[in-house]
């Protein structure tokens, strides 16, 4: 029963992770489809919305690693879950505050893709645009840089430490192809997590420190590119780390899929079927009134 609730606590967590990504990802793709050149309406209520999205992604995936933490290596499922209401007062109120700071104090605009890719975020002639650059992204990225390495190697450390004293006196279990097979994957799953999310988000943190050297390379097409793609490419890593590698929510997708599928067959087939019932010229109702018509017949 524990280890459901924690279960769907987690998956709770992922689906919070993937709304802030959604909308971050949307966010981007309208003011790169928009191509912004002034602060107008649109491009301030764009870089609204991908500013608290962006910064709601970066808490979002700490509380993941977080969780984890505290439920794998504290052993404490009651903690890890009790945390979950700090985790939504955290990850939507402080990108929240920091955005409505943002717009009332006019530092949302457009930026001349200074550290952006199309889209609008600090603008380019706010005076203090690097602190507010901070604020709204800059400085939780570092820190996500940072946590999530050292939250995911010590439940790596954790696991196996078990998994070693398990494999001692239950040498039976250890040699068993499914726990080799599962332990590989968590073992993958906590190694690839923090890299994926650091090489993806590295090249708008170099833009960033260029930007701090005034160095024009900040835009290089090539790097501009990378950025461009490891923005808003979050959320399908995530999708393809959390769902598509996950064996039992894997095999719910695919069973979804079937089942669908397959109900489309069903019906497809008897829409067929009472179509070829029907001789041509009739329609539906057309064997009813003979059978009706022969039924009198029989009757007198």
């Amino acid at each position: 029963m524990g280890m459901r609730q924690s279960c769907t606590s987690l998956s709770r967590l992922l689906v919070f992770l993937s709304v802030s990504d959604w909308l971050s990802a949307v966010s981007y793709a309208y003011g790169v489809w928009r191509v912004f050149r002034s602060d107008s309406l649109d491009c301030i209520a764009q870089g609204a919305v991908s500013t608290f999205a962006n910064t709601s992604s970066f808490f979002w995936t700490v509380a993941i690693a977080v969780y984890l933490y505290v439920f794998i290596v504290r052993s404490n499922q009651r903690t890890a879950d009790s945390l979950v209401w700090c985790f939504h007062i955290v990850s939507w109120g402080i990108p929240l505050a920091i955005t409505v700071a943002a717009v009332c104090l006019y530092k949302i605009g457009y930026d001349a893709s200074e550290v952006s890719v199309g889209w609008c975020w600090v603008r380019i002639y706010a005076p203090d645009r690097i602190l507010w650059m901070l604020l709204t992204g800059k400085i939780w990225e570092f820190l996500a840089y940072l946590t999530l390495p050292a939250l995911y190697i010590l439940i790596k450390r954790h696991i196996h430490k078990a998994h070693a004293a398990l494999s001692e006196y239950s040498p039976i279990l250890a040699n068993r192809p499914p726990s080799q097979s599962f332990s590989s994957m968590a073992d993958m799953k906590l190694t690839l997590i923090p890299i994926i999310f650091i090489v993806l988000r590295i090249w708008s943190t170099v833009r960033f420190i260029l930007l701090l050297a005034d160095s024009p390379a900040r835009q290089n097409p090539v790097l501009v590119t990378l950025h461009g793609i490891g923005n808003t490419s979050q959320g399908a890593a995530n999708c393809i780390m959390f769902v598509l590698l996950t064996r039992p929510l894997r095999t719910r997708l695919c069973a979804a899929l079937f089942c669908c599928s397959k109900c489309r067959a069903d019906v497809q087939h008897s829409q067929d079927a009472a179509a070829q019932r029907l001789l041509p010229g009739q329609d539906a109702s057309t064997p009813r009134e003979e059978d009706g018509s022969s039924r009198v017949g029989t009757d007198r």
